[in-house]
C-alpha cells in the first residue's frame, strides 16, 4: 500500500502555484498514476512525491519558470480575448441568408422536420396551439446551422457563451426579418434562450 502522505496530486501541485507547463517541463511524468478509488473519473490520478516537488521547486529553473509564469498566463489571456473580440466582429458583420419558401411550403417543411424528429404528436391528438409556428421557427433554425461554424476555435472561458448568445440572436433576428408572421415566436425565443 502506498503511503499518500508523501504525495501530492496534481491539483494538489498546481494550489502550490505550479502551472501546467512548468509540471509537464520541470516535473515530467508522475510517480504514480492510477485510478481514483474514492470517485469516478477518465482522467487518471495523477502522484508526485511531495520530496521531489519540493526539492524541484528550491531549484534555480523553478524560480525563473515561475516568475515568468504571470507573463505567459496575461498573454494567453490576451490572446484569448482577441480570438474572442475577432469571432464576435465576425458573428456580427456575417450576413445571414434565411430561405424564402412560400407559406404552404415552410408548412411542409416544418411538419416533417417535427416528425423527423421524432414527435408524437398525433392527428387524433390535434395540433396545439401556436405548435405550427414554433416548427417553423425550429426548421427555420436548423436550416441555418451552418452558421455554428463562426463559433469554431472558441473554447470554455474564452467567450464562447456570449458569442453562441450573439449568433442564436442574430439568428432570430433574420428569421423574424425574413418572415415577420414568425416575429413574436423569434422575440420569445430570444427571451427564453439567454
Amino acid at each position: 500500500m502506498t503511503d499518500r502522505t508523501t504525495y501530492v496530486t496534481f491539483a494538489g501541485v498546481r494550489r502550490r502555484g505550479w502551472t501546467d507547463t512548468m509540471m509537464r517541463d520541470l516535473l515530467g511524468t508522475p510517480d504514480l498514476q492510477g485510478r481514483d478509488p474514492r470517485r469516478w473519473s477518465l482522467s487518471p490520478l495523477r502522484l508526485y512525491l511531495l520530496a521531489r516537488v519540493e526539492t524541484v521547486e528550491r531549484t534555480p529553473e523553478f524560480a525563473e519558470t515561475s516568475a515568468l509564469a504571470p507573463a505567459r498566463s496575461a498573454a494567453a489571456v490576451a490572446y484569448a480575448e482577441r480570438r474572442r473580440a475577432a469571432v464576435l466582429a465576425s458573428i456580427r458583420a456575417e450576413p445571414i441568408e434565411v430561405p424564402r419558401l412560400p407559406g404552404p411550403e415552410l408548412e411542409r417543411r416544418a411538419a416533417r422536420h417535427r416528425r423527423l424528429l421524432g414527435a408524437r404528436e398525433g392527428a387524433a391528438r390535434g395540433t396545439p396551439a401556436g405548435a405550427l409556428v414554433r416548427w417553423q421557427v425550429s426548421y427555420l433554425r436548423h436550416a441555418l446551422a451552418r452558421y455554428e461554424s463562426l463559433l469554431d476555435g472558441l473554447y470554455g472561458e474564452t467567450g464562447r457563451g456570449e458569442a453562441e448568445r450573439l449568433l442564436r440572436r442574430r439568428l432570430y433576428e433574420a428569421i423574424a426579418a425574413a418572415y415577420p408572421a414568425l416575429a413574436d415566436e423569434c422575440r420569445r425565443r430570444i427571451g427564453v434562450e439567454r
